[in-house]
């Protein structure tokens, strides 16, 4: 299949979003079970600032361009592919490459997106989404009636974790580290917003419980949020581990899991994603049922110009963002 080239933001050398330039990226021939999007827009991750700094799990070859998911239409399919066509409106999970006009990845990465769906929100959709339904259903098998404390819940997992947990039916905990983000968090439908800049988390969260603790605790943050999410969760209790945003990896007391009855969960929605394809897809399918009937509004706080990546980077590394960042790439 045929080769092409994406004007794209590239990374040469690890460093950080200023070391991003603007140039001219070939992209590898087209695999059989591949296709090529025309990227219309593309979501920005914490993870999008690890991998260009060469701290993420994954380090692809120099020079590559940053981007984990996009919205856009299909320009190009394999030859092994049948459920797509050129001009499929599509959101994918690219691993790299998103920011940037073409970006090709493969077929099972890819979904349809409905009419209703615009590209740039389509762009923010998979990852944060993805990962979270995974957390709350399959890992955390929240239910009716529970209790779920989130951290970091103005951000772009956060937010997804407070409205689809109200959906599957939890009295949802938020917590924030400014009054200002607690507004959104209560919207999006949060019973109880915390605001750990000024009170315990674990206090506050024992307070609202009646002395039990929460049921499946949703940490993206790490660091003393997890310190403190091992001190208010409740018997029986699923600590869901979804990624490090504070920089500090924690380690748990093995006798507090003990004491508590409680459960430290591993969420790596990626690994899922390959090794459980099928179910993975049927999650996506609940999802966009959901986005069609109205109960999922995803939130992007600010879009910037593909040329503008860096102070995208640097916008959500200063925390002052909520929801999603969006590239605007065509």
């Amino acid at each position: 299949m045929s080769a092409a080239v994406a004007k794209a933001m590239v990374c040469k050398a690890w460093g950080g979003p200023e070391s991003l330039v603007l140039e001219d990226l070939p992209l590898p021939a087209l695999g059989p079970k591949d296709v090529r999007i025309r990227v219309h827009a593309a979501g920005l991750n914490f993870p999008d600032t690890l991998m260009i700094a060469g701290k993420y799990q994954f380090k692809p070859a120099f020079p590559f361009a940053p981007g984990m998911e996009c919205g856009g239409e299909i320009a190009e399919v394999g030859e092994k592919v049948s459920d797509l066509k050129v001009g499929d409106r599509v959101m994918a999970t690219t691993g790299n490459g998103a920011f940037g006009t073409l970006v090709n990845c493969p077929a099972s990465n890819v979904f349809k997106i409905p009419t209703s769906m615009s590209y740039e929100i389509a762009a923010g959709f998979p990852i944060t989404y993805g990962t979270t339904y995974h957390a709350l259903v399959d890992r955390g098998r929240i239910k009716k009636g529970e209790v779920l404390l989130v951290h970091g819940a103005a951000g772009g997992v956060g937010l997804n974790a407070v409205e689809l947990g109200r959906e599957l039916g939890a009295t949802v905990i938020g917590t924030v580290g400014s009054d200002e983000k607690a507004a959104i968090v209560k919207e999006y439908g949060a019973a109880h917003v915390i605001n750990y800049s000024k009170e315990s988390i674990k206090d506050r969260v024992k307070e609202l419980t009646g002395g039990n603790g929460a049921d499946v605790i949703y940490d993206a943050v790490g660091g003393d949020a997890f310190d403190q999410s091992l001190r208010c969760i409740n018997w029986d209790g699923r600590l869901l581990v979804i990624g490090f945003a504070s920089g500090r990896i924690p380690e748990a007391p093995a006798n507090l899991a003990l004491i508590k009855g409680c459960s430290i969960v591993g969420v790596f929605w990626g690994a899922f994603a390959a090794r459980e394809p099928e179910k993975n897809r049927a999650n996506f399918a609940a999802l966009l049922a959901l986005f069609e009937q109205g109960r999922l509004k995803p939130h992007v706080s600010a879009s910037y110009p593909l040329e503008q990546v860096p102070q995208a980077m640097q916008a959500l590394l200063s925390r002052k963002t909520t929801g999603k960042v969006v590239i605007k790439v065509s």
